[in-house]
């Protein structure tokens, strides 16, 4: 088999009994994203050897690079060698199909946890409740001086629009702990200010 340029499309010729056949490669079992991405090549190779004058340019030898790589995706696909016709030199090269990866393990390597970073971890939960107690606090007071309701509805907002990023962020590993002083913060805010109501 053997990749070729004819016309601004991708064609792939072969034997068989009447002699050579062009095919489109549509018409194989190549999967339509290689195919397509078989047509694009094509068409700016034809544009590329039909504008550029001198055959060493960069665009020349991108064109080249991805026609072998195409090449070999689609003798991984047909399992099977295929020869490539460069459309800017008129060189042909065989490209093989891709040997199968033998050397996966027999048996699953398994992996032993990283141990809990409890030290780091802890001192980012508690800096983080500290930052989040203090302006929960201070939002809550200053809103409160002015009204009460508005204060609880601040806290209802700021609340709200945390919730969202703690439950996301309570299984990843880093921002967990984050999520945990977030939390934190917020029961030991409104700890205190029920108690600045008595």
């Amino acid at each position: 088999m053997e990749l070729r340029v004819r016309d601004g499309r991708a064609v792939l010729a072969g034997n068989d009994e009447s002699g050579e056949r062009e095919v489109d490669p549509h018409s194989l079992p190549l999967g339509a994203d290689l195919a397509e991405a078989l047509h694009e090549w094509a068409k700016v190779a034809d544009a590329v050897v039909r504008t550029e004058t001198p055959k060493d340019g960069v665009a020349s030898a991108l064109i080249t690079r991805r026609g072998k790589q195409l090449a070999g995706r689609i003798a991984a696909a047909m399992n099977s060698p295929v020869s490539y016709t460069d459309p800017v030199s008129g060189e042909q090269v065989s490209v093989e199909a891709p040997e199968e990866l033998t050397s996966a393990p027999e048996t699953p390597a398994t992996h032993e946890p990283e141990p809990t970073p409890w030290g780091t971890g802890l001192t980012v939960s508690v800096i983080t409740a500290a930052i989040v107690t203090v302006t929960v606090v201070s939002l809550s007071l200053g809103l409160g001086e002015t009204s009460r309701w508005l204060a609880l509805v601040a806290n209802v907002l700021v609340v709200g629009g945390l919730a969202p990023s703690v439950w996301l962020g309570r299984r990843v590993p880093v921002w967990r702990w984050v999520a945990y002083g977030v939390v934190t913060g917020v029961l030991v805010a409104w700890i205190v200010l029920i108690l600045t109501l008595l």
